[in-house]
Formats: C-alpha cells, sequence, structure tokens
C-alpha cells in the first residue's frame, strides 16, 4: 500500500454534499470533482440532516474487468459520482501536509476543460463496461486534475503566506526547491544555491528560512530521507546504492541519518513495511 491515499469523488450527474469532521457540508455539482490530499474521514450525502450509513458491506464487488459498484438511497434526484484515489510512496510529503483537507475542481473550467471532462466522462463510462484500459486513463486524468487543483489553490494564496506552497511560488525560493529536488544527489551548499538564485547567502537562508519554516540544509536532508523511505519500501536496492542516489557520500552516514529521524535502521524500517498486514 502507498504510504498515503488522495481520494477524489467527480460528480457525472446530479449534486451531493461532502462533509469532513466538524466543518460545513460542501456542496458538489455535475462537472466538479473534490479531492482529499489525505483523505481523511468524510462523509457523502444528498442533505446535511441524513443520518450517516457505512456503506462497506453495501459495495458490490469489482469483477475480473470491472469496478466495484455502490447504489444506494431512492427517491430523490439521482446522482452518480465516480470515486478513486491516487497514492503517493512518500511517507511525510510536504506538500500533502500543507495543503487543506478539501480541494474543489470545475473540471470544465479553464483552458482545455470541455476536453478534460469529456475524456473523464468517457474513460469513466468505459470503466463501467470493461476497464481494460479505462482505468489507466482514469488515474492518468486524476493525477492531472489534482495538479490543477494544487495549481490553482497556490495561485490563489495571498500575499505574505507562508509555508511550503507559498515557498513554491515565491521566485527566487521556488527556484531553490526546483534545484534541491531536480538534483537531490548534488552536494549543496547554502552558498551554491545563494548563487544559483542571485542572492547574497544570508539574504537567501533568511527569505528561504522564513517562508519555508526550516534552513536550507535542513530542508535538503529531510528530503533526502524522505525519498529514501520511499525507495526503501518499493525496492529492493541495497541501502548503500539507496544512500548514494539521496546524495550521502557513505551507507555508515545514511545509516545513522536514518536512524535519528526513523528510530530505526535502514533495514530494519524496510522490513517493517514489507510485513504483511
Amino acid at each position: 500500500m502507498p504510504a498515503h491515499l488522495i481520494a477524489y469523488h467527480y460528480v457525472i450527474d446530479g449534486r451531493l454534499l461532502v462533509r469532513v469532521g466538524d466543518d460545513a457540508p460542501l456542496p458538489v455539482l455535475a462537472g466538479e470533482i473534490v479531492l482529499l490530499p489525505r483523505n481523511d474521514a468524510h462523509v457523502l450525502g444528498s442533505a446535511a440532516d441524513l443520518r450517516p450509513v457505512v456503506i462497506d458491506d453495501q459495495v458490490q464487488a469489482p469483477g475480473e474487468r470491472t469496478p466495484a459498484v455502490l447504489r444506494h438511497g431512492g427517491g430523490g434526484e439521482p446522482t452518480h459520482i465516480i470515486c478513486g484515489y491516487l497514492g503517493c510512496d512518500v511517507p511525510d510529503n510536504l506538500l500533502l501536509k500543507t495543503l487543506p483537507p478539501v480541494l474543489k475542481l470545475g473540471v470544465r473550467d479553464g483552458a482545455g476543460g470541455a476536453w478534460m471532462e469529456n475524456s473523464f466522462r468517457h474513460a469513466a463510462a468505459e470503466f463501467a463496461v470493461s476497464s481494460s484500459g479505462s482505468a489507466a486513463v482514469l488515474g492518468k486524468l486524476a493525477e492531472l486534475l489534482f495538479v490543477e487543483g494544487v495549481r490553482r489553490y497556490v495561485a490563489a494564496l495571498p500575499e505574505g503566506q507562508s509555508g511550503w506552497l507559498a515557498g513554491l511560488r515565491d521566485r527566487l525560493v521556488g527556484r531553490a526547491l526546483a534545484l534541491l529536488h531536480g538534483r537531490v544527489a548534488h552536494p549543496w551548499t547554502t552558498e551554491e544555491l545563494a548563487r544559483e538564485v542571485g542572492l547574497s547567502r544570508s539574504a537567501f537562508a533568511e527569505r528561504f528560512t522564513a517562508l519555508i519554516g526550516q534552513p536550507p540544509m535542513r530542508y535538503l536532508a529531510h528530503w533526502r530521507l524522505q525519498l529514501a523511505a520511499g525507495r526503501l519500501r518499493e525496492s529492493t536496492a541495497a541501502t548503500a546504492q539507496i544512500a548514494a542516489e539521496v546524495g550521502y557520500e557513505s551507507d555508515a552516514a545514511f545509516n545513522r541519518a536514518f536512524k535519528r529521524a526513523f528510530g530505526t535502521t535502514p533495514a530494519a524500517w524496510r522490513n517493517e513495511r514489507r510485513r504483511p498486514a
């Protein structure tokens, strides 16, 4: 299983309400999708005053080539939705931690919206008949919609906002983040990053820390370990190879850093995560 699940619900026809925790219900209309970056517990319904029902035993199991199906309720306006999820293998994902519990996106809004909505509807219709190929298409469309939802959320952030997404939007700090993520194994220093973005060392360090919440090298160390944890979970590569891939000069240094962050060695962490549930 992935470290995180990003749930989504796309309304094909009708309307529904989505409630997360004690927040007010969020109305979602046809052509809109709700994304739950951390898959927080949530309730879907046609009215706010209905008693929630656990649906685990009401879902029709998927066939060999068809999706699981749920039919519930009756007597009101029919609503058809496609539910799914995206997986994320980074254990401590900074993006998912920063996003709000729910993002709502009008699929048909913006440039290319009509094409995306038609594609989603077509893939959903095909998936209901036979999952051959259409499940993969739905997955890729869901990824695009998640990226678009994040892009719109970042664009709407107020000036002066701090946090990882605000740093990503900042021209200079965003450039530094792109360099760190694009060349994670490079032996970066704060001085070199400052030169790359055109600031003095002190000005860059202050700007980066103010927006991201930690100094550049501490951020890089944290990100390297998150990538390494993902590789340990998903691959059979030797720990020394993974250490080199994420920028550690020796397996011993990687083991020490990993144990400080996760409380156990890379090998023990890998074995624990691969143990059958």
